[in-house]
């Protein structure tokens, strides 16, 4: 395992660490937390028990049960759904002032009743 070329400023930055295990006391040590983004810093060549992880809130699997997208970290959608991406830019807006376990209910009902498969 080597820390990213692209990563190497992220991984030494001492504030940067500081800050992430300030928000993350539990993160792996290899992450750097950046506003509302996370970043492994060692993501390319990351060992089995990271690849397994499945870093996600909320998996999202369409009608044949691929996977159409996750919901990580705060309420973030990661998919290349464009159906799912629609959606979710149309309908999110109105859950905002939810708290996390009721959005999370309610984003899976909105899910659902488009037809998609939901896991937690």
């Amino acid at each position: 395992m080597t820390i990213d070329p692209d990563k190497t400023a992220l991984f030494l930055d001492k504030d940067l660490e500081m800050s992430t295990f300030a928000v993350r006391p539990e993160a792996c040590p290899f992450f750097r937390f950046i506003e509302k983004k996370g970043y492994c810093s060692v993501h390319a060549t990351r060992p089995g028990i990271c690849r397994d992880y499945g870093c996600w809130r909320i998996l999202i699997l369409d009608s044949r049960g691929r996977r159409a997208g996750r919901i990580m970290e705060s309420r973030h959608l990661s998919s290349d759904d464009p159906i799912l991406l629609a959606i979710f830019a149309e309908r999110s807006h109105l859950l905002e002032k939810l708290p996390d376990s009721d959005w999370d209910d309610a984003v899976i009902r909105m899910l659902r009743s488009a037809g998609y498969v939901v896991r937690t």
